[in-house]
């Protein structure tokens, strides 16, 4: 199905990267609607005019707003539903839906992958949701949140099988401090979004060992050729990586001081376990999600990561990081 307009907007979710989607929205649509789960958190934003725990320096109109926590009213009164839940709770959301989501343009702005499952997100909504695979849309960055708030320049690939509706969506967010392009390397943006959130992790654990950046700049050259080798081997299709959907959004998640993987990586090189710096961030972490769904989806491909494999064997096998950054280090080139 080709989509002409947006139709009626609503954002699906209530994080930072979600408050950050609905300015951006706003600059064209005169109305949203915002489902966020918790009935405080939107009395709070109704009295605040801001996000109660997001970017609270950004404030709206919340006459221009219809919020709900009701996800089926949602997804009932609205045509184009951009969907910003952190991955590891997007299933726990979905399960309360009992609209049908077969005739809507479905944007999925979430980098990360469904947990247990181990797809994608715009393949979770084909398959569990009966979604046409041209009626899905991914967003990807270079785009931290936080710079969107202070209106600095972000760019923005929406990708989708059918250029049409890509160039919808693509159209919907573009605006002056937001630069948009169209892809049909869906598959590709999907999974070198949360590839580069598990690579900030272990840019951040080196930061945290006092690393420098002679190593880190070997660490992003070997990061990129990981990252081309998967894409090529789950999707062949014609890319270049050093577009910013792909280079562009690894590089910002890997250097900026926004990046909260790179920020939990660096706690992890300092020596905390990992609850402890999930708990001390108060904010999701994706790539500590991302690490485990990627190193299970690579037992069926059997591509060569030694990134991925050392972030994994770190976090999830409580090596040493000194240790298994260091066995890394002696590898890289």
């Amino acid at each position: 199905m080709e989509f002409q307009t947006c139709g009626k907007v609503a954002v699906m979710g209530g994080g930072s990267w979600a408050t950050a989607i609905a300015k951006i929205v706003l600059c064209h649509e005169e109305t949203i609607g915002w489902y966020m789960r918790r009935d405080d958190r939107i009395e709070d934003f109704k009295r605040l005019g801001h996000n109660p725990s997001y970017l609270t320096g950004l404030h709206f109109d919340t006459n221009r707003i219809n919020f709900s926590s009701d996800i089926n009213e949602i997804v009932r009164n609205y045509d184009t539903l951009i969907f910003v839940t952190p991955s590891p709770y997007l299933k726990s959301h979905l399960k309360k839906l009992k609209t049908s989501l077969r005739d809507k343009l479905v944007v999925t702005a979430i980098k990360g992958i469904v947990p247990d499952e181990n797809i994608t997100i715009s393949h979770y909504f084909q398959q569990a949701f009966n979604v046409p695979e041209e009626n899905v849309v991914c967003i990807g960055g270079p785009s931290h949140a936080e710079e969107v708030a202070l209106d600095r320049l972000c760019y923005l690939t929406a990708g989708c099988r059918n250029l049409e509706n890509a160039q919808v969506v693509a159209d919907l967010l573009h605006n002056k401090f937001v630069l948009t392009s169209v892809s049909t390397d869906i598959e590709g943006i999907e999974f070198s979004a949360v590839l580069k959130n598990v690579y900030a992790i272990a840019s951040g654990i080196c930061h945290g060992l006092k690393y420098g950046d002679n190593f880190l700049a070997v660490l992003v050259c070997n990061c990129v050729q990981e990252m081309t080798r998967f894409l090529r081997t789950i999707e062949p299709e014609e890319r270049s990586i050093s577009d910013s959907a792909y280079m562009g959004d690894l590089l910002v998640t890997m250097y900026s001081n926004f990046s909260r993987n790179r920020m939990f990586g660096t706690m992890i090189g300092k020596g905390y376990s990992v609850k402890t710096a999930q708990l001390e961030m108060e904010m999701i972490a994706e790539g500590y999600y991302g690490t485990k769904c990627m190193k299970e989806i690579n037992k069926i491909y059997h591509v060569n990561m030694p990134i991925l494999d050392a972030v994994y064997n770190i976090l999830y096998e409580r090596i040493a990081p000194s240790v298994e950054i260091k066995i890394l280090a002696d590898s890289l080139r």
